[in-house]
């Protein structure tokens, strides 16, 4: 009779150190996270700033007022900031807005609030401070006048709303569409070849090799190019 046998004692560690470097590299990722989410929250939000800086050069009327006087589309003339917070539940995006410091031409002092303002189209009354008459420019005719003058929407037709229409189109549009890919994050995502390197290693020293490829491998992921 013809008979074989196998030792299946090696076989049968080598599984049980695949499934523990598996393990621990899923617990390294896991620990990882919120490192990997705080540099990602870097890139979406230097993505963002590029991105609004471009429509606004594309389409000054839309936003030229989160940017100083006659610099849309500027990164040095911005009026808005953009924030993240890291949470247990992913990253928080928002966004606030600074004081003009520059003066239109024709005025004596910055727009105050004016992002803000015009942003929400919020009505505006000039009156004269330190004269009788108000004097302004309407297009190309010099206006003299002792009255308030009410101005109802100071930033054009489409300034109001403009800045978080922007937002919306980059986060519903762009960010799916191009950003994901252009960034190269998501192609870091789908690499797995940090894991199949260490694959070897990993079956000789189990979770701790694991957990140590999971950290840096999604650490990574989210850093900037």
């Amino acid at each position: 009779m013809y008979r074989v046998s196998f030792d299946t004692k090696k076989f049968d560690k080598d599984m049980r150190r695949l499934v523990e470097y598996s393990s621990g590299f899923l617990e390294g990722v896991k620990l990882g996270r919120p490192a990997f989410l705080n540099n990602f929250g870097l890139v979406v939000i230097e993505g963002i700033k590029q991105f609004v800086d471009s429509m606004a050069r594309v389409d000054p009327s839309l936003l030229q007022h989160v940017y100083e006087w006659e610099q849309s589309g500027s990164p040095a003339a911005r009026l808005y900031d953009i924030n993240y917070v890291v949470s247990s539940v992913g990253i928080s995006i928002n966004s606030t807005f600074r004081q003009s410091t520059s003066i239109k031409e024709g005025s004596r002092e910055p727009f105050y609030d004016k992002a803000r303002i015009m942003e929400e189209g919020l009505p505006i009354t000039i009156e004269p401070r330190q004269a009788t008459v108000l004097t302004f420019n309407d297009n190309g005719e010099q206006v003299f006048t002792k009255k308030p003058v009410r101005i109802n929407n100071p930033g054009g037709e489409n300034a109001k709303g403009g800045f978080a229409q922007t937002l919306d189109n980059f986060f519903n549009n762009y960010f799916r569409q191009s950003f994901l890919r252009s960034s190269g994050i998501l192609d870091r995502l789908k690499d797995m070849s940090d894991y199949k390197k260490n694959l070897n290693v990993g079956i000789r020293m189990g979770r701790s090799k694991g957990k140590e490829t999971g950290y840096r491998w999604i650490i990574n992921a989210g850093v900037m190019k």
